[in-house]
């Protein structure tokens, strides 16, 4: 039972390398959401994460023998950064595998605390089978980053000092989830000594594998995980650390990269620091927690676990994070094609502020334009502004949750081109590291011409591409069994309004 964990918990040896965090609040979050919010700040550890409380306990209770055969683990940063210092601090050797999209700040730092890289594999479950592989070959001593008793003890002293802090009520905590550990070791002990505290799981909605686990009553495995909150990008939950949530988390929130982002900007709002997207899922559910069920007056702590994120992802972050707080609206509307139609359609948007416009001539009777608004939700919904653009006589697609306008669309607006026939259009993503765009070309083949073109790399662990294809009426049907050769994520956007609307 969970109960077992607590004195292993209170005697956790963490502090020798890792710091009691301080809670802050969040004066201007609470204001707007009606409740108290408070953030427990992992991010101000010596390696800017919760992991080094966990591979610290487990290096720290390893024998001699398992000492001097060196350790190893795979990890997609900040266990690995966890696991180098305390290894250093020990006097042991080190290894880490790591998988080729990880931020390569977290890959600097790993090397910065004397532990050897390997980098392999797109992702997380990749790379796991390769030190496991290691291990056989080498003898080295495994450390997992979430699915092992010390491991979960060690982070359960973020629960221990989390009450220990805040003796006051407490109604919530928020923890973000990837391989369950940190919800673990927190959940045990919480429960055990609060168990009136909600425990809430929240995980990117791309690599919700506890949530998929619960509602099947065992562990799963996911198809695909998506790699852009990359510290919790874990494809099964741990066994034992699944064992515990089953009896001791409440529920599992799922978050949207929008949402994440946004929630980023919330925590630098508040406290000047910025997380990783991993580090802020846990306030992204906080929100939507509060959104879903309508609380007020409630205190609501949520945990940030981390603060590893490379600065270029930070442009990508600060585009997504109106979207996310619901604060941008993406419309396609249909103005006339004549002198004075802009400022009428401006007249129309009133005093609120167009964030981007973009246009080209299409014809002599009416002009599609792409445009940015911005909304104040806790005035005026997007619906209600799409509902005063018709009332105003204009056309309008809202294509605020449309992935293809957002991601590429709103940067290729140049107008449609009448010569191209037979074009189908898709979407790919694919892991971002040198030479991934030229692997990806080779693998796409000239069996059709490209008659549309789009990839932008903006610091994200995966490229983003959309492709315009001539593909003849009689082989349309094997496009999609030749892409599926290719091994990236895809999806058709023929009759996606962002395309038809601008581009076809």
């Amino acid at each position: 039972m969970p109960d077992q964990y607590i004195k292993k918990i209170l005697e956790a040896r963490v502090y020798d390398v890792a710091v009691e965090t301080p809670i802050d609040p969040a004066p201007f979050l609470s204001e707007r959401l009606n409740n108290t919010v408070l953030i427990k700040r992992e991010d101000l550890q010596p390696v800017f994460s919760f992991k080094i409380r966990g591979a610290y306990n487990k290096v720290s209770q390893l024998t001699e023998d398992e000492k001097a055969r060196g350790v190893i683990a795979a990890s997609a940063g900040n266990h690995a950064q966890g696991l180098a210092l305390a290894a250093k601090q020990l006097g042991i050797k080190a290894v880490i595998v790591m998988p080729q999209t990880t931020p390569d700040i977290k890959v600097r730092a790993v090397r910065a605390r004397g532990a050897d890289v390997i980098l392999h594999g797109d992702a997380f479950d990749q790379a796991l089978a390769h030190s496991m592989a290691l291990v056989r070959e080498h003898g080295y001593t495994y450390i997992h980053p979430y699915d092992d008793v010390d491991t979960i003890a060690g982070q359960g002293t973020v629960g221990m000092e989390i009450l220990r802090q805040h003796p006051e009520p407490l109604d919530a905590i928020f923890v973000p989830v990837g391989g369950g550990g940190l919800i673990a070791g927190v959940a045990a002990y919480v429960k055990y000594v609060r168990p009136d505290v909600r425990i809430i799981g929240v995980e990117y909605e791309e690599s919700a594998c506890l949530k998929a686990a619960l509602e099947a009553g065992e562990r799963v495995v996911l198809s695909q995980v998506g790699i852009f909150a990359d510290g919790v990008a874990v494809s099964q939950i741990g066994e034992e650390t699944f064992r515990i949530c089953q009896s001791c988390v409440d529920e599992v929130i799922t978050v949207s990269a929008d949402e994440v982002c946004a929630a980023i900007k919330d925590i630098f709002d508040d406290t000047r620091s910025v997380a990783e997207p991993a580090g802020a899922v846990g306030l992204a559910g906080l929100k939507k927690y509060v959104e879903q069920t309508n609380v007020r007056g409630q205190t609501l702590l949520a945990i940030d676990s981390g603060a590893n994120i490379n600065f270029d992802r930070l442009r990508y972050v600060s585009e997504r994070a109106e979207l996310g707080e619901k604060r941008e609206a993406i419309l396609a509307v249909t103005i006339p094609e004549r002198p004075g139609s802009f400022k009428t359609f401006c007249d129309a948007i009133g005093r609120r502020n167009i964030t981007e416009f973009n246009y080209r001539y299409h014809n002599d009777s009416d002009a599609v334009i792409f445009v940015g608004v911005q909304v104040n939700p806790e005035m005026e919904t997007r619906q209600a502004l799409v509902d005063s653009m018709i009332e105003a006589g204009y056309p309008v697609q809202d294509l605020t949750d449309n992935e293809m306008a957002k991601l590429h669309t709103r940067h290729m607006v140049g107008g449609h081109c009448p010569s191209v026939t037979n074009e189908v259009v898709y979407r790919f993503e694919f892991p971002e590291r040198p030479g991934a765009l030229l692997r990806f070309l080779e693998r796409l083949g000239t069996r059709w011409n490209i008659s549309l073109f789009h990839y932008r790399n903006h610091g994200a662990a995966y490229g983003r591409v959309v492709v315009g294809m001539q593909v003849p009426e009689s082989e349309r049907a094997l496009v999609p069994e030749c892409l599926e050769e290719i091994g990236y994520h895809f999806w058709e956007e023929t009759d996606n309004p962002a395309y038809q609307q601008f581009l076809g």
